[in-house]
This record gives C-alpha cells, sequence and structure tokens, in this order.
C-alpha cells in the first residue's frame, strides 16, 4: 500500500480543490446547485481517486483510478472555461488554475505511463 501525502500530484491534487473552493466564493449565488457545486465536487474527486487507487494492491487497480482522477481534472478544466466564458472569475485566477490543472494533468498522465511500462 502506497501512502497517498507523499505524492506530489495528490498534493498539487488538494492544491487544486483549494484554489477552486477559493474562487468559486465569488461565482454568483445562483450557481450554488449548478456549477459551483459541480466544480468543487469534480475537483474534490482528482485528489480522492489518486487517495482511493494508492491504497489497492495492484499496479494496474492503482493506474485505472489515476484514469479517473484525470477524468476529473479534465473536467474541473471545462467547468473552469465556461465560469471564466460567464466572467465568474478574473482572468489572472483563471489562468492561475488553468496552469495549474494542466500541469497537474501532465503529472497524472506521466504516473500512468510509468505504471503501464512497468507491468
Amino acid at each position: 500500500m502506497r501512502n497517498f501525502r507523499n505524492l506530489d500530484i495528490w498534493k498539487n491534487a488538494v492544491e487544486l480543490s483549494k484554489m477552486i473552493y477559493k474562487a468559486t466564493k465569488n461565482f454568483p449565488a445562483e450557481e450554488k446547485y449548478g456549477l459551483i457545486s459541480q466544480i468543487q465536487r469534480a475537483a474534490v474527486s482528482v485528489a480522492s481517486n489518486i487517495a482511493e487507487g494508492s491504497s489497492r494492491k495492484s499496479e494496474v487497480d492503482f493506474a485505472r483510478f489515476l484514469e479517473i482522477s484525470i477524468g476529473s481534472a479534465f473536467e474541473v478544466e471545462t467547468q473552469l472555461i465556461i465560469a471564466n466564458e460567464l466572467n465568474y472569475i478574473s482572468k489572472s485566477n483563471y489562468e492561475s488554475i488553468l496552469s495549474h490543472i494542466q500541469i497537474l494533468q501532465k503529472q497524472i498522465n506521466s504516473l500512468i505511463t510509468k505504471i503501464r511500462s512497468s507491468d
């Protein structure tokens, strides 16, 4: 069993969640049960799936949870783009979070590739 707390991708995913929660505080109140809820849940899912996958005994299972995690990261990216197009987020905040997501996606993909190539 891996210690997910030692994984940089998990730490970066937790940071993404914090960034999303802070950004969505400024979204319109009518988005509370719409975009706010959806983007927050997707962001939390990134870190949660990394943690859950790290508890699996097989590398195949771990890689599968990482695939779910990267899917959630792309979901967050899409929702962030929508929020930006609706002018719910400042340009600088948008660019900062987008950059963080894209780095995280590359890190997760790299780990998936590493795990799959070791099988």
